[in-house]
């Protein structure tokens, strides 16, 4: 099979020669494998979700099947520098720290009323140029590749982007008067840009928030199924109005067991990153409870196994993986996030060898 084929008998709930692969790279990585492969290094792309659509060429010349697209920063660039800080179009003000940019003020740290979100400078989902990188990739990369929209946080992160995390965790609890409107507002505007990139043409749309941690939930399932899921199924509900057939995936860092059930009976098709050092995310177990409803996208471990293991100890426990969750199907082999700046050139072509090779 060739890549796009792969990938669409795969969500579509085939069972492909082996399964497909999508990995994304930190820009760290992107350049020291651009260098590694003699290939000239791209720039990233100026978006909330770089990691995830930047470099594309590069990735799939390592094997691939998918390209990533989203919404980019608007004509004149997404984040600006201010007194030493990095502010973006939400703003949300930034350290640069290296590898990663820290987070130094929230802007709606003191959020109260509802009045507060309506007097906020939200960004314009249809600002001009917002979908210049998205329609670049699509048209280069369609014919020959699947197509993943990624709007990856889709309003509970970016909330606590805003307020902080635990000023939100709390005000879930009291909810006073901004919470709701502050989510919803998120909610929409995301979604908007989400409609936007289905009826571009792709073939999954990738959206997600983190509601879990290592061990657990962030969050009680009940207050989840309270104010996240009625929303989630909104959102699930929009897409399909544009592509009545269009596959969702969904984003949860850590372990979300005890709502995985709630997110198939919402329409869910696929679940990412199953982290697997995570608590219950065993991937046997996974495959029995839940393959019949579920694509499995993620599963290799960037934590201890990619950075750290020989490049055979990573083909052999890739192969396993792909051996339990690609089991008739069903399954993206994928590290359960950007593979990280720790991890040794050597281990990454490794772990595109175990794909190719199984």
């Amino acid at each position: 099979m060739q890549a796009r084929e792969r990938f669409l008998t795969t969500i579509n709930g085939g069972t492909p020669d082996r399964p497909p692969v999508f990995a994304t790279f930190t820009p760290q990585v992107a350049l020291k494998m651009s260098k590694y492969l003699d290939m000239s290094c791209e720039e990233p792309i100026d978006s909330m979700l770089s990691t995830r659509i930047s470099h594309m060429d590069l990735l799939t010349t390592l094997g691939n099947d998918a390209v990533g697209i989203a919404a980019n920063a608007p004509d004149g660039g997404e984040t600006v520098e201010r007194n030493g800080l990095l502010v973006n179009e939400w703003g949300m003000v930034f350290k640069d720290v290296g590898l990663y940019n820290e987070f130094v003020d929230y802007p709606l740290a003191e959020a109260a009323s509802r009045q507060d979100i309506e007097n906020y400078p939200f960004p314009d989902p249809f600002a001009p140029g917002r979908f210049s990188s998205a329609r670049n990739t699509f048209s280069k990369y369609n014919k020959s590749f699947g197509v993943i929209a990624d709007l990856e946080t889709s309003f509970f992160e970016t909330a606590w982007y805003l307020t902080g995390l635990e000023k939100l965790l709390m005000d879930l609890m009291k909810q006073p008067e901004y919470v709701n409107p502050l989510l919803d507002k998120i909610l929409v505007i995301n979604t908007e840009m989400g409609k936007q990139l289905i009826s571009m043409g792709a073939d999954l749309i990738w959206a997600g928030d983190d509601f879990g941690t290592q061990s657990g939930m962030i969050l009680h399932p009940d207050l989840w199924r309270d104010i996240f899921k009625p929303r989630i199924k909104w959102m699930f509900e929009q897409f399909r109005q544009v592509n009545p057939i269009i596959k969702i995936a969904w984003h949860s860092c850590g372990s979300i067991i005890p709502i995985i059930k709630d997110f198939i009976e919402i329409g869910l098709d696929v679940l990412n990153p199953i982290q697997p050092l995570a608590e219950g995310n065993d991937p046997v177990f996974l495959k029995k409870e839940f393959g019949k409803d579920l694509v499995f996208f993620g599963g290799i471990d960037v934590q201890h196994l990619l950075p750290f293991e020989t490049p055979g100890r990573i083909k052999d426990e890739v192969k396993k993986r792909m051996e339990i969750l690609g089991k008739d199907g069903g399954y993206i082999v994928a590290p359960a996030h950007n593979i990280q700046d720790d991890t040794p050139e050597e281990n990454i072509l490794a772990f595109f060898e175990a794909v190719k090779n199984a």
